[in-house]
């Protein structure tokens, strides 16, 4: 079920009452209930790999509770075999099974292994790590294991979080799922204007920065210069809406109820470094590498290369963790790569006493600026294609600049030459798109500052209910038409 979809307007309110309206021990089987329905609206058989992983781990935390020596780093080995497979079978096995077919026909060599007609689970990934966090943290001996199988079972499919995270911890969810809540008003009214916010970043400014985007990324060799530079920037601003969008509604959403989900973005495209960027952008995921993967290769707590050798390869991972494309490999090697350079920078200068800073709104803009040439990997559907963009991302911007200040300074307009007017056929779509950006910025700008929520609380009763009438009419107006799905569901 899409959070964007008229079914999730009926569903989360009537979910939400009979919650409250229920006894406490009959709410974790109704949350639970109330889940599989949301899940079972994509594929509903499905379910069944759900089932079947919940199973594993849960069995498993117990025995590595009760386990001594040894025996316990088996079980541990028992639950993660599980995990990774399913992920391995539905989700890189058709991509290891083709390149493995390329690499035996470049040796004359044939490969008998089937292609599997299957889907992709939605979500797959992200309630896999979370699922395998759990029995990490039973093995580390951070986490009690579970007694109660449905509380774990709602631990792993709590909806709210459960396509695309946030990706939680066992040490903050589950034992919220034990407590008594009661309705609580200003948990209810913040996360109602979480979750607003939320629909506006997705509904409106991602699902159209979409529709432009589409156009140029879905034909590239159609376009060079600045719609291939333009369309890049509306990408990194989608993908941004679209996947804090999600976040937030599933926070709000939680909130309601009164649980509390992490925070997963925290304004990344103000980061004035890549390694700032990561430190605010999905959260959840970046922590859950850090903790589960970088510390136990050594981190930072090894000789210099082995340091940088570790930082690259968590990201090589993460990429791969993405999605089962050699696009997505390169964008996690190029994340990867920046860090790398980012410390040896750091490093050198240290060691040479070098203390020259660019201006911190420089170094926003160098960020933004590399953080977007990357995602051309992530969003280009062929590696062919990111290179062809990649390689006329400058191609005749000269020229087309010189037209546009013709253009301004003898009063014909803005819109631009030929290869721009093919994109933004449709004036309003382009500059609709470049307004919402700026009003983004600017949101969030204000909200670094000073929270938006709080200076609205504070505004008198009629000034406030405009306001919120405002948000909620502009999400109904302006909304792009037709659903579209979450980035973040393909992986």
């Amino acid at each position: 079920m899409l959070f964007n979809s008229f079914e999730f307007l009926l569903f989360f309110p009537l979910v939400t009452l009979l919650y409250f309206l229920l006894p406490h021990k009959y709410r974790w089987f109704h949350l639970l209930m109330a889940s599989c329905y949301f899940y079972m609206a994509f594929v509903p058989v499905y379910i069944l790999i759900l089932g079947f992983t919940i199973v594993i781990d849960y069995c498993a935390g117990l025995l590595i509770e009760r386990a001594q020596g040894a025996t316990r780093k088996r079980w541990l080995i028992v639950s993660l075999i599980a995990n990774i497979g399913v992920l391995a079978v539905f989700k890189y096995y058709n991509f290891f099974n083709h390149n493995i077919s390329g690499a035996l026909n470049e040796l004359g060599m044939h490969n008998h292994l089937p292609y599997l007609s299957i889907l992709l689970p939605i979500g797959l990934s992200f309630h896999t790590f979370q699922a395998m966090s759990y029995t990490i943290e039973v093995y580390r001996g951070h986490q009690e294991a579970e007694r109660h199988f449905g509380i774990y079972a709602l631990y792993v499919m709590f909806y709210p979080q459960l396509v695309a995270g946030p990706i939680e911890r066992p040490q903050n969810m589950i034992h919220q799922f034990h407590e008594r809540k009661t309705f609580d008003y200003s948990d209810a009214a913040s996360g109602l204007k979480l979750m607003a916010w939320g629909f506006l970043k997705k509904v409106v400014i991602a699902d159209q920065l979409a529709y432009m985007v589409n156009i140029v990324y879905d034909n590239p060799h159609e376009y060079q210069g600045l719609p291939l530079i333009l369309a890049t920037i509306f990408f990194s601003f989608q993908i941004y809406c679209d996947f804090s969008g999600y976040s937030d509604i599933a926070i709000g959403a939680a909130r309601v109820m009164g649980f509390k989900l992490m925070r997963n973005f925290n304004y990344p495209y103000f980061s004035a470094s890549i390694s700032e960027f990561w430190s605010r952008w999905h959260i959840s995921l970046s922590t859950w590498f850090k903790d589960y993967l970088y510390i136990p290769l050594g981190g930072n707590r090894v000789a210099v290369p082995r340091w940088y050798f570790n930082l690259f390869v968590v990201f090589l991972i993460s990429g791969i963790w993405h999605g089962a494309n050699w696009t997505f490999v390169i964008w996690g090697a190029l994340h990867g790569t920046m860090l790398v350079a980012e410390n040896m920078k750091k490093r050198f200068a240290t060691k040479n006493s070098i203390t020259f800073r660019l201006p911190k709104f420089i170094n926003i803009l160098i960020t933004f600026s590399l953080v977007s040439i990357a995602w051309i990997f992530f969003r280009a559907d062929t590696i062919s294609n990111a290179f062809y963009i990649v390689k006329h991302l400058f191609t005749g911007l000269s020229g087309e600049l010189h037209t546009i200040l013709d253009n301004i300074t003898s009063g014909k307009g803005v819109i631009i030459n030929t290869s721009l007017n093919k994109w933004t056929s449709v004036k309003s779509d382009y500059f609709w798109s470049l307004g919402l950006i700026l009003f983004l910025i600017s949101v969030e700008y204000l909200n670094r500052k000073k929270s938006i929520v709080m200076f609205i609380s504070e505004r008198p009763f009629v000034i406030r209910y405009f306001i919120y009438l405002m948000l909620i009419l502009g999400i109904l107006f302006f909304q792009k038409s037709g659903q579209q799905q979450f980035i973040y569901f393909q992986f």
